[in-house]
């Protein structure tokens, strides 16, 4: 077994090692969230925790990881009389993003439970992680299926199995640890809630900081077992003290001034629901009992916010997490009481010793990150004025424009893609998937997932003479077990095609023209897709994002961007058909829908009409799934958006008929338009 690299020699990073330290002190508090960019010791730091944790005292032989002083009354292995264990180290459990379900919940035989009447199980991830650490490396990459089964494992404290009727239940209580790099996607806000705390890491500035990372880095690669033994003396230290933490923590007092700003942090904050301040409490009393303390101050009241709060107050996918301190300290000290718990609150210090990992520092608040620069203009190409609306020639149109704000964000019409995919489980359009209404039966290919009990029982039943059947039950073999197939959704690359030319900047319509893009990204949040980002403008077009699960990125690069210039029609859509070609060759069962969101004007070179007409025609020949969004306004309407959608082979539709509560049949439309072309 390699060995780990110590939790102690850890560069830096007092946030996430102190957020870590008090799950390991009180597990109540509810697991970590680590989020930052690649290379900044997230999981070094998750592994290496799990050698710090005390010993798990289990009954010998049970699978399910059993308290010796408790056994669970239902666990499948028992029952157990109530005894002297034997201990082993605590665990920590590894969740692939591409597990399986039976992988995470366990699986059943269903043959062997028809045919024997057995209940057969094979524990899975959720019950080696009992009384443990359960760690997901990218968690936001995780399926909807597997979110969905963590929550109810988190919510309940139990892993449950069923399949047609036959249902196994254990004991699962873990903390749970997750990492991930904001700009590969968000996280579910039902799984982000699960989360206790939440650290932003990053990569330290310091050269000397940096030195010294590389410097240890380099030695425990060279000799793993001589860089661990450096560190054993104070890997020891902290394991006694999260011991001796753990002991001390039944005793803390969490007073009623400390209660009262918890409360007011949350009000002030406008988290939703109640579990922020559970959460606060609970993170607050251990960072009494890690510091040495028994009352509760109003200095661990402050920290506990900034490791709590500052994922549960985004309003959607766009907001970067973090806390205003200054208000956090305002709404701090008007609530501080002369209980003990009291105090000016900007103090971030526990009142430990120099040893102490440090609940000083920001604790995931702090600023916010700024916008990355939009693609700059060259100026070429751009010497005559195009014709506006109605045939006016802009002012604007020759020259590059400073980025406008988007528009208020509104809901939008479902746009999805014709036909039944296989693509990856999202909630956008029709898919074969492993979950979702059942369609129909197969014989199984592989291990039986799904069974379709009545096409099982019906397979079985002619044979049942010949195979000898006396009794009430029924006799079944492998071949009788059929496959349920199911129809759910799926997830797509929704890829934008965006007119950034000067005729888009007339009358101040990109504004609204990125709110409407961004209401299609908030949309394509949630309904889990890849997005994409190609504009044009000028003399050329550009990748301004290639495909990512990060709609906060496209966000970003969509409220830099700015306009002018000509209106290259044609190689935005050569850019965007090679985007799909090489997109398609990654990730071949995904399915593209392209969103143009232009007013169908071309200018520039030869025949600009012609070429874009011609580039359309690829996508319509490849039966790609296409929607124009119609920016075009004014009293003289040329049209043009409508021509582009025909030639695409897909369907126009204008701002206005963008809004969910605007037109019916929107998606009928596209299907229509698909189906005739």
């Amino acid at each position: 077994m390699t060995t780990p690299f110590p939790f102690t020699a850890v560069v830096g990073q007092d946030d996430l090692r102190l957020a870590l330290l008090l799950n390991a002190v009180s597990p109540a508090v509810g697991g970590v969230l680590v989020r930052g960019e690649k290379g900044t010791a997230k999981s070094t730091a998750v592994r290496a925790l799990s050698v710090l944790l005390p010993a798990v005292a289990v009954v010998p032989g049970c699978r399910f990881s059993c308290d010796p002083a408790s056994p669970d009354p239902a666990c499948p292995d028992g029952p157990h009389e109530p005894g002297r264990g034997t201990e082993r180290p605590a665990r920590m459990v590894e969740l692939p993003v591409g597990a399986s379900e039976d992988r995470l919940v366990g699986a059943l035989d269903i043959e062997r439970a028809l045919a024997e009447g057995v209940k057969a199980f094979e524990p899975g991830l959720l019950a080696d992680a009992h009384r443990g650490i359960l760690y997901v490396d990218e968690v936001n990459l995780l399926h909807d299926h597997l979110v969905d089964l963590l929550l109810d494992a988190a919510a309940m404290g139990a892993s449950y199995v069923e399949r047609e009727g036959v249902s196994v239940r254990h004991a699962s209580k873990f903390l749970l640890v997750g990492t991930m790099n904001p700009e590969e996607g968000e996280l579910r806000p039902q799984l982000l809630d699960r989360f206790g705390l939440t650290v932003e890491v990053a990569a330290s500035r310091e050269p000397e900081q940096r030195v010294e990372v590389v410097r240890r880095r380099l030695a425990y690669d060279d000799d793993p077992a001589a860089f661990a033994a450096r560190w054993a003396d104070e890997e020891a230290a902290v394991r006694q003290r999260i011991v001796a933490a753990r002991a001390l923590l039944p005793s803390v007092r969490l007073g009623d001034g400390a209660l009262r700003q918890i409360a007011a942090t949350c009000a002030a904050f406008e988290v939703d629901g109640m579990r922020a301040d559970i959460v606060m409490a609970r993170t607050a009393t251990a960072l009494a009992a890690w510091a040495g303390r028994t009352d509760v101050l109003a200095e661990d009241v402050r920290q506990a916010a900034l490791l709590a709060l500052p994922h549960r107050r985004r309003r959607n996918p766009f907001d970067a997490p973090g806390l205003d301190e200054d208000k956090l300290d305002e709404t701090l000290e008007q609530f501080s009481g002369d209980d003990g718990n009291g105090g000016d609150g900007g103090n971030g210090g526990d009142g430990g010793d120099d040893d102490d990992p440090g609940p000083d520092g920001p604790g995931g608040g702090g600023g916010q990150p700024q916008p990355e620069s939009g693609p700059q203009g060259d100026g070429g190409d751009a010497a005559r004025p195009e014709a506006g609306e109605g045939g006016q020639p802009q002012a604007s149109g020759g020259q590059q424009q400073s980025a406008v704000r988007a528009a208020e964000p509104f809901r939008t019409r479902v746009l999805s893609v014709p036909g039944i995919g296989e693509g990856a489980a999202g909630r956008r359009s029709r898919a074969r998937t492993e979950h979702g209404r059942t369609t129909g039966a197969r014989r199984p290919q592989g291990a039986l997932t799904k069974l379709h009990l009545a096409a099982t029982v019906q397979a079985a039943a002619p044979h049942q003479r010949a195979r000898g059947r006396s009794g009430p039950g029924l006799v079944v073999r492998r071949d009788d077990l059929r496959q349920a197939t199911r129809e759910g959704r799926e997830g797509n690359l929704v890829l934008f095609v965006v007119d950034a030319s000067g005729s888009m900047a007339a009358r101040q319509r990109m504004s609204a023209v990125k709110g409407a893009v961004l209401s299609l990204l908030l949309d394509a949040y949630q309904r889990r897709d890849k997005v994409g980002l190609v504009t044009f403008r000028g003399a050329a077009a550009e990748v301004a994002l290639p495909p990512t699960s990060s709609v906060d990125a496209a966000a970003v690069r969509l409220e830099s961007l700015p306009t002018g210039g000509r209106t290259p029609l044609a190689a935005g859509l050569l850019k965007a058909h090679e985007v799909l070609r090489v997109e398609r060759l990654r990730d071949p069962a995904r399915r593209p829908l392209v969103v143009v969101v232009t007013d169908g004007r071309a200018t520039g070179g030869p025949e600009p009409l012609l070429l874009a007409s011609r580039a359309a025609g690829l996508f319509a020949a490849g039966q790609v799934a296409s929607v124009v969004v119609d920016c075009e306004s004014g009293p003289v309407r040329l049209g043009l958006a409508g021509k582009l959608a025909g030639e695409l082979g897909g369907t126009a539709v204008t701002l206005d008929e963008l809004r969910a509560d605007s037109i019916a049949g929107l998606v009928k439309g596209i299907q229509g338009s698909r189906r005739a072309a």
